[in-house]
C-alpha cells in the first residue's frame, strides 16, 4: 500500500548511488547476495536476542535490496537477476519470523508458524499473479521497473519492513503483532485472488 507512494521519493537517490556502484564495478547480483547475507544475519541476531543489532541489519539489508535494482538499471537488467532478487526476498521474509520462534519457541512458536504460513499464502498469490500477467504480457511500473509484475496490496514490502522494525523494538509483543499482521496478509492474498478472478477471466 505504501510502496507506490514511497518509490518517487527513494528511487532518485538509490539510482544515483546505484550508478556509482555500477561504475565502481559492483554487480546487481552481488548486491542482492550482500543484502541477503545482512538479512540472514539479522535473523540470527533475533534468535540470539540482539534485537537492536537485528534492526540495524534489517535496515542495511533492505537498503541493499533497493540498491540491487538501481545497479541493474545502470548496468542492464537480467531475468536471472530478477529471479535471484525475489528468491532472496522470500528467504529474508521467512528467516526473520523464524528467528523470533527460535528465540522463544514456547511464547512465539504458534504465532510464528501462523505468520510464516500467511507469508507463504501471500507469496503464492503474488507469484501466481505475476506468472499469468507475464503470460498475457501485462506491464506496470507503479512499483518501479521490475523483472516481475508487481500487484498492489494492503501489505507490501514497506509495511513488512515496518512490521519487522516494530518486532525488534517490542519483541515481547511478537505473538499479538504476528497474529494481527498474519491476518492482514491473508486479507491481502484474498484481495489479490479476487483481482485475479476479474483480470484473468476468460
Amino acid at each position: 500500500m505504501l510502496d507506490r507512494h514511497l518509490r518517487p521519493l527513494i528511487d532518485p537517490p538509490l539510482d544515483r548511488l546505484g550508478r556509482q556502484l555500477a561504475a565502481a564495478g559492483a554487480s546487481a547480483n552481488g548486491v542482492t547476495l550482500a543484502g541477503l547475507a545482512a538479512g540472514l544475519a539479522a535473523a540470527a541476531a533475533v534468535a540470539a536476542g540482539a534485537f537492536l543489532l537485528a534492526l540495524a541489519l534489517i535496515i542495511v539489508s533492505r537498503l541493499l535490496d533497493g540498491l540491487d535494482g538501481a545497479v541493474a538499471r545502470a548496468r542492464g537488467t537480467s531475468d536471472f537477476g530478477g529471479y535471484l532478487d525475489i528468491t532472496a526476498d522470500f528467504l529474508f521474509y521467512g528467516a526473520v519470523p523464524l528467528g523470533f520462534v527460535l528465540f522463544d519457541p514456547a511464547a512465539n512458536g504458534t504465532a510464528g508458524a501462523f505468520l510464516i504460513l500467511t507469508f507463504y499464502v501471500n507469496g503464492a498469490s503474488f507469484l501466481g499473479f505475476a506468472i499469468l500477467a507475464e503470460k498475457r504480457r501485462m506491464r506496470t511500473q507503479s512499483h518501479g521497473v521490475k523483472s516481475l509484475y508487481f500487484t498492489a496490496g494492503l501489505l507490501e514490502g514497506s509495511e513488512t519492513i515496518l512490521f519487522f522494525a516494530a518486532l525488534c523494538l517490542w519483541p515481547g509483543h511478537f505473538a499479538p503483532l504476528a497474529w494481527i499482521f498474519g491476518a492482514l496478509c491473508l486479507v491481502t492474498a484474498a484481495a489479490r485472488v479476487m483481482l485475479a478472478r476479474r483480470v484473468f477471466r476468460d
